[in-house]
């Protein structure tokens, strides 16, 4: 059975364009949490949680509502996504349209909750502009490690704010993972630069991987656009599969988070032209890996995205 707030929060999820009714404004807190209390926070994905849980370490509660392998750009709220909502004292998601419709949703409920956009802690001139979308922005921005310092930095200030009685340690926290960061950015353009230029060509599902390129001069092509709500057609896979033999072509990726027959397609049309191209393993793209695994945190994420498009194009 769902309280009033969840039934509020369903039609909310359902019909982005209602508003809170004056009910839930009573009922949902935006002030910093009290002496004593542990703050609850919520993210959208799993690169987001990994981010929070390096700032908090254990002194606060961080759950994630999209787990590995889940597809933000076409992820739908669940009953039990309101309650995550409904207990959250801070929710975070990335922005940039992201996560589709519900970045309309999380707008609304920063009405009356404290609600960051992680994405805002970039200033705009440094965002890749969509290919797809007029006036909107690839919203991929993990993929370059220098941005998602600035994220990290960002998402920080707000937690600081929200529970003051811990800012040292989450300050301390922050800038320890910031010296991670800044040594993983060094370490991924170092190991992009050992493949040969003319082989320097990352092709992906989707294009998620727009900021890694323009971060580590590696040129990148997806299938789809920006976001895996576009379909690809039987041009695109065509198109796809000259390019792939006029630049002999080694590799192309599958993505963890994206049905694997598009690429797979790609691959049959590229042997019928009489290139050989092989699948070079599967990135992470919008989904970090299963919790536990090296994968299942961001810099872990990283390092095997780097190590499988080095070995799969040198």
């Amino acid at each position: 059975m769902m309280s009033p707030l969840q039934k509020a929060l369903f039609l909310l999820l359902a019909l982005p364009l209602l508003l809170f009714t004056s009910s839930c404004k009573q009922t949902i807190s935006k002030g910093p949490i009290q002496p004593g209390e542990r703050l609850q926070i919520v993210t959208t994905t799993g690169i987001l949680k990994d981010a929070v849980q390096n700032i908090v370490g254990d002194a606060a509660d961080v759950e994630a509502i999209m787990g590995s392998g889940v597809d933000p750009h076409l992820y739908k709220a669940t009953q039990g996504d309101l309650q995550k909502l409904t207990d959250a004292d801070l929710i975070i998601y990335n922005g940039l349209h992201l996560e589709g419709k519900m970045g309309e949703v999380m707008a609304k409920l920063g009405r009356f909750k404290t609600v960051v956009a992680a994405a805002e802690g970039i200033p705009q001139d440094r965002l890749r502009k969509s290919p797809q979308f007029q006036n909107s922005f690839d919203p991929h921005v993990w993929f370059d490690v220098a941005l998602w310092q600035l994220v990290v930095q960002h998402v920080s200030q707000t937690v600081q704010q929200k529970d003051p009685q811990h800012q040292e340690s989450y300050r301390q926290n922050t800038q320890k993972y910031l010296e991670t960061l800044r040594a993983l950015d060094t370490e991924v353009k170092q190991r992009i630069q050992t493949i040969p230029a003319q082989q320097r060509i990352l092709i992906t599902a989707h294009d998620a991987f727009g900021y890694f390129g323009d971060a580590y001069n590696i040129q990148v092509v997806g299938l789809q656009g920006i976001s895996t709500v576009s379909e690809f057609g039987l041009q695109d896979v065509s198109e796809l599969v000259s390019f792939i033999v006029k630049h002999k072509i080694r590799a192309v990726f599958v993505e963890s988070s994206v049905s694997p027959r598009a690429i797979e397609a790609v691959v049959i049309g590229s042997q019928q032209r009489g290139h050989q191209v092989k699948i070079g393993g599967t990135l992470f793209s919008d989904a970090l890996g299963e919790d536990g695994t090296p994968e299942g945190t961001y810099t872990g994420m990283v390092r095997h995205n780097v190590s499988n498009i080095v070995s799969a194009l040198n």
